[in-house]
């Protein structure tokens, strides 16, 4: 059963906890943000941090353009993995030209809270947007289901990056493509899961695991997929995100410490893009 086997911290920090009602992730997205564009030398206010959220989303929608396809998005069948309350689904059917958005969740209340949130859009426009219960590393679907996949912030609670990349080559078409945006470690250093841990409660707790970077790109070139790049957006993303914790009263708390592990070079976020091979030609063609 997928519901046994989410980890302890995720089913509390997601389920009773809910962590997109603590004032921290203000709008519901559960993510950093990315902050281009926000003046950060004035009072911040929710609008400013909704708008650090939706950008983050848009960030990863660009990235699903393939090369060549003029600024459209691919219109296709998408999925969403770790969607939590599906609110950047929402985002992708409203901003986006995907024909079709499935977000996908392992805890089976973030999917009551997204059914909730999305359930004006769900009536609307059911043909365009589902959700799912599924884990990063045994998905639910068939070989090649989706044109592109992508997932926001997860990242660093799916316990086996392997099986994720392995699954995620799987369910996708050839050429589709992938982006996952979220915090890495950008190298693998010994030391750096402690020092992480000693930092920060989410590293100590088991919430967030110190995957370095490369073992997801590794991860995503072994289980096939091509033209892995992964590029920093940590610039646009870091000092936003602890000038957001200082305006609603973290000041002296744990979380300040993730701008702290950026400059330490401990930490940074990443916004990784593959693609899966493309079909072979027609024998003869």
């Amino acid at each position: 059963m997928i519901s046994e086997s989410i980890p302890p911290e995720v089913r509390e920090v997601y389920g009773p906890a809910d962590l997109s009602s603590v004032p921290a992730f203000a709008g519901g997205f559960i993510n950093f943000g990315y902050w281009d564009g926000i003046d950060l030398d004035r009072p911040l206010t929710v609008a400013d941090r909704v708008r650090s959220q939706r950008q983050m989303y848009r960030q990863v929608f660009e990235a699903l353009t393939p090369p060549g396809a003029g600024g459209a998005g691919p219109a296709g069948r998408v999925l969403e993995v770790g969607c939590g309350l599906g609110l950047g689904c929402a985002l992708a059917v409203e901003e986006s030209g995907f024909a079709e958005v499935t977000g996908m969740d392992i805890h089976p209340q973030q999917l009551e809270r997204a059914a909730r949130e999305n359930r004006g859009l769900l009536a609307d426009r059911p043909a365009r947007l589902s959700f799912r219960q599924g884990a990063a590393e045994r998905m639910p679907f068939e070989d090649g289901r989706f044109d592109a996949l992508y997932s926001v912030e997860a990242a660093q609670h799916f316990r086996d990056l392997s099986a994720f990349a392995r699954e995620t080559a799987r369910v996708l078409r050839p050429g589709g493509r992938v982006v996952v945006a979220g915090f890495f470690p950008p190298r693998d250093a010994p030391d750096t899961p402690d020092r992480l841990a000693g930092m920060l409660d989410s590293f100590a707790s088991g919430l967030d695991l110190a995957h370095p970077l490369d073992a997801l790109t590794g991860a995503l070139g072994d289980a096939g997929l091509e033209s892995v790049r992964a590029e920093s957006i940590g610039p646009r993303v870091w000092p936003g995100w602890d000038r957001w914790l200082v305006t609603v009263g973290y000041a002296d708390a744990w979380s300040r410490h993730f701008l702290t592990a950026y400059r330490e070079g401990l930490l940074d976020y990443y916004r990784v893009t593959a693609a899966a091979p493309s079909a072979p030609p027609p024998h003869g063609a």
